[in-house]
């Protein structure tokens, strides 16, 4: 892809699964990786694998909840190549005990708005001055088909990506004129490590069923959609959400 070569990025949340994925397809394409997990050894892992092979990349501590955590991997990117060009904000989880509306707890809401909402407004806080004074750059969200799918079986999560979903086309409306652009992802049934140790055959059998594709996803098909809003050849989208989803979401 034109114009990530020597670009530097952040992957939150670039431990394991998708975000691990990115944050190798970034460093093949040249890019200079920033990874940051709450999980600090998974980064680091993670971000020596690629230097194995090659590429630029370092890991780092993140709590996505804590403003000083998101300045101090802004800082990072600063100190170790120099500047930032794109923020991949990959956090999601605290879904455990979200059942319904009447059987999911303040405590549990709270957990999943701090997760998967508040950590992506303190990346967009953290990283946008930044990439204003640089010129432009891209802010790219992990979000979820289940903001609209109209799940049965969780209310908090769904709640917190459309609260993601609002973030995602206020950045790009009100800064869009100074070069930033925001995008989010949304990705259907992804086989991540985590979420491969929670399937069962059964439950994959039914997934392949009424999806019109031969496989469920894996991280590569997310990573290779990032890398692309994060690239030159993605500076024509702005304020979107892409469900890249294998057809289990049909959408205009």
């Amino acid at each position: 892809m034109r114009g990530l070569k020597g670009k530097t990025g952040i992957v939150a949340g670039g431990g394991r699964g998708i975000g691990a994925a990115t944050a190798r397809r970034l460093a093949d394409e040249g890019a200079q990786v920033v990874i940051g997990d709450i999980m600090a050894e998974w980064a680091k892992e993670t971000a020596a694998a690629i230097r194995e092979h090659g590429g630029k990349a370092i890991g780092v501590a993140l709590d996505g909840t804590s403003a000083a955590s998101q300045a101090a991997i802004v800082q990072a990117a600063l100190d170790e190549f120099g500047g930032l060009d794109f923020y991949h904000s990959n956090l999601a989880g605290g879904t455990e005990g979200d059942i319904d509306i009447l059987n999911c707890s303040e405590e549990v809401l709270d957990r999943s708005f701090a997760i998967n909402a508040k950590s992506h407004f303190l990346a967009t806080q953290a990283a946008l001055p930044v990439l204003i004074e640089r010129g432009g750059g891209a802010m790219i969200y992990t979000s979820s088909g289940a903001a609209i799918s109209g799940n049965p079986l969780q209310v908090a999560y769904p709640m917190t990506k459309n609260a993601l979903h609002a973030l995602v086309r206020h950045v790009a409306r009100k800064f869009g004129k100074q070069g930033i652009r925001a995008n989010g992802i949304c990705p259907g049934v992804v086989l991540t490590e985590a979420v491969a140790q929670h399937l069962t055959q059964e439950y994959v059998d039914s997934m392949l069923a009424t999806l019109p594709h031969r496989r469920l996803g894996q991280p590569d098909d997310i990573a290779g959609a990032i890398a692309f809003l994060a690239s030159d050849d993605g500076v024509w989208v702005n304020g979107q959400l892409w469900h890249v989803n294998g057809g289990s979401l049909l959408r205009d």
